[in-house]
């Protein structure tokens, strides 16, 4: 037997020396076309949909919490749209700028900015051409950079030259010990169809633990359990492997996403994240019927609501509605939470918060190769989108002594100008942007709000309390509060309560200018006193502003 393994095992070496060194890439899945979408367009939201991608990265990273400790995070990263991640806008891109290479010099909200990392030109299936990032346009590729006889797409526009193909050193140069609180934000589009690939890049920090990683949207329908990321009836992915996740999208609201290995452990370390679906309401025409707009989507059974037959009705048809889409303070047209047919979820400005505990004992022993206490976890840091207070009104993103942004991985993580990122520095002294959404809500004088809430938190009820203007909560788990008789059943209130797995949508409505004049400032926070405070410290926790601006930069979300 010993003979028979001094034998085999130098030619298995060899084998897997010769099979690495031919695995130059790996394949992203991100098609033009599918039979449910046909043809490839550079429109990110056409009327019936789109092909949206993204990918992200498993492992660990470090955040900061407001009292300056450093916390040690199991962590999702992104490997694509790494701009608008640090911009703390959605890394969810349409087919057309996702198959283009990233380029960290340009801005964020730039098509060209936003591509996978690693991306390359693949011609022959092993030959790697490195693209050059000055030959990438508007999310398109100039011929010069692809193969000679590239054919033309049938709109006219260049076909894109990258297959998919991805070089794993640039997926690991970025991935390693980039993890974010919270996770990588996602937004698509009812009837687009969602690719996201997970590349498990390892811990870093714990390399004797070969975690698996998994992504689990929680609450949202799906289709198959195939990529419903329980690991008892679907795929989990190990280290240095790559799964795509395939999702159509359901119906809109707010839902959240997170690691389904171990869920209290990994949660509680941080692999939690927010996904919202934005409605077909929002591709009514100006001035057009929103009630005739909720009719056609009937016809369709893929869009029919069946709430006749269906207690769980997502959007009841509304009991009178005479409402069209017309505009509003700082977007033109309005835009829904909801398809309510009557325009009771419109909203001007949109904020995703995403509320979290960390306990900082059970952090501490998970990077220190020490057996963790579950029964005895107890969050003592408490977070509005990976941050307490006043870190969760920091716009200006991490400075360093000497007053200069931090740069992240300068390789990748561009325009760090434009970042309201706050960056950490890593065990290798790299800054990087850990928690890269603030919490302020900035509202347009006359305008409303939409506040996405979730909760992931594994062992705290938290509540939210508004001062001065009241929360007028529109939708619950994804739900439009509507009875299947079209009776509207929002309500106002002063506070909301979440458990861990609950998401509500509230509008905050300023639109009365005498009772919320600009300039003025109001506060989101917690009435459970203990929840307000950063471990030891006796302030900070949930805590946010509210600020009232003449007018708020659509993309930035910042006052003008």
């Amino acid at each position: 037997m010993r003979k028979l393994y001094q034998v085999w095992m130098p030619i298995f070496l060899i084998c897997l020396v010769a099979t690495a060194a031919n695995a130059q890439t790996f394949s992203v899945q991100c098609p033009a076309t599918t039979p449910l979408h046909p043809k490839a367009t550079t429109d990110p939201n056409p009327v019936g949909g789109s092909i949206k991608c993204q990918q992200i990265s498993g492992g660990d990273g470090l955040a900061t919490m407001a009292d300056g400790s450093q916390t040690y995070l199991f962590s999702f990263g992104p490997l694509s749209g790494l701009n608008d991640i640090a911009a703390g806008l959605p890394g969810t891109q349409s087919q057309s700028v996702f198959m283009t290479p990233f380029d960290p010099n340009a801005g964020p909200g730039d098509p060209a900015s936003n591509g996978a990392v690693g991306l390359v030109s693949d011609t022959d299936g092993v030959t790697i051409q490195v693209p050059d990032p000055n030959s990438v346009t508007g999310g398109t590729l100039t011929q010069s950079v692809c193969p000679p006889g590239t054919a033309i797409a049938t709109d006219g526009s260049k076909r894109s030259c990258y297959t998919g193909h991805v070089d794993p050193r640039a997926i690991m140069d970025v991935g390693v010990m980039n993890g974010n609180i919270p996770a990588p934000m996602m937004a698509i589009d009812e009837d687009d169809e969602y690719f996201l690939t997970l590349t498990n890049v390892g811990m870093i920090m714990r390399p004797d633990l070969f975690e698996q990683h998994t992504v689990h949207f929680h609450g949202y329908p799906n289709a198959s359990s195939f990529y419903d990321g329980v690991p008892d009836a679907s795929v989990a992915i190990n280290i240095g492997g790559s799964f795509t996740y395939y999702y159509l999208a359901p119906d809109a609201g707010t839902y959240f996403w997170h690691c389904h290995i171990t869920p209290p452990e990994h949660l509680q370390m941080g692999m939690v994240g927010q996904l919202y679906v934005r409605p077909r309401q929002n591709r009514t025409a100006l001035n057009s019927s929103l009630l005739a707009n909720w009719t056609a989507q009937q016809t369709n059974p893929r869009t029919a609501s069946n709430c006749a037959a269906d207690i769980l009705c997502s959007a009841p048809k509304p009991a009178v509605s005479t409402a069209t889409r017309g505009n509003n303070k700082s977007l033109s047209p309005t835009l829904y939470a909801y398809n309510d047919g009557d325009g009771s979820t419109a909203y001007d400005v949109e904020y995703p918060l995403q509320i979290h505990g960390f306990d900082p004992n059970f952090h501490f022993v998970g990077m220190t190769f020490n057996p963790e206490g579950f029964a005895d976890m107890k969050d003592k840091y408490f977070l509005l989108n990976g941050r307490s207070y006043p870190d969760t009104t920091n716009m200006a993103g991490y400075q360093d002594t000497t007053g200069n942004v931090g740069s992240g991985n300068s390789a990748f993580v561009g325009a760090p100008t434009s970042s309201t990122a706050m960056y950490t520095q890593d065990v290798d002294g790299v800054q990087r942007p850990s928690q890269p959404l603030n919490a302020v809500v900035n509202i347009p004088v006359g305008g409303r709000a939409l506040l996405r809430i979730s909760d992931l938190d594994v062992s705290e009820y938290q509540t939210l309390a508004s001062l001065g203007i009241p929360m007028h909560v529109v939708g619950l788990n994804a739900r439009l509060l509507r009875d299947t008789a079209g009776n509207n059943l929002a309500y106002d209130s002063n506070s909301i309560t979440l458990a861990g797995g609950e998401s509500l949508d509230v509008i905050l409505d300023a639109s009365d200018t005498i009772k919320y004049p600009a300039g003025q400032t109001y506060y989101l926070y917690t009435p459970n006193l203990d929840h307000l405070s950063n471990d030891a410290e006796n302030f900070g926790g949930l805590m946010t502003e509210v600020h009232i601006c003449n007018s708020v930069d659509p993309s930035s979300k910042v006052c003008k």
